[in-house]
């Protein structure tokens, strides 16, 4: 039962980063070049700073730091299908209705 609430909890970390970029992403798009000065951006770029940051010192050097946001979706993205799966996988072995 602790492994499918821990499970639980960083799946909804992870959604909550992913969504947060999407958001700023969408945001940029918007804003374009006077973005950096919309409070809502900078609120955005607070929240998944630790993900860029993480993916950042994990990433090869020439990957440009503009295609960061990139990455840490996709990386977040395959990291939640992982997170699906252990917790379906909780489930099935412990015989919790999920």
């Amino acid at each position: 039962m602790l492994e499918y609430k821990l499970i639980t909890i960083t799946r909804a970390l992870v959604e909550v980063a992913g969504y947060t970029l999407i958001g700023q992403g969408i945001l940029a798009l918007f804003a374009g070049a006077s973005r950096e000065k919309n409070f809502v951006y900078q609120l955005l770029s607070a929240v998944t700073r630790p993900v860029i940051v993480a993916v950042r010192w994990i990433t090869p050097r020439f990957i440009a730091d503009q295609h960061l946001g990139f990455v840490a979706f996709f990386l977040l993205f395959w990291i939640w299908i992982g997170l699906t799966v252990a917790k379906r996988y909780v489930c099935v072995t412990e015989k919790l209705v999920c």
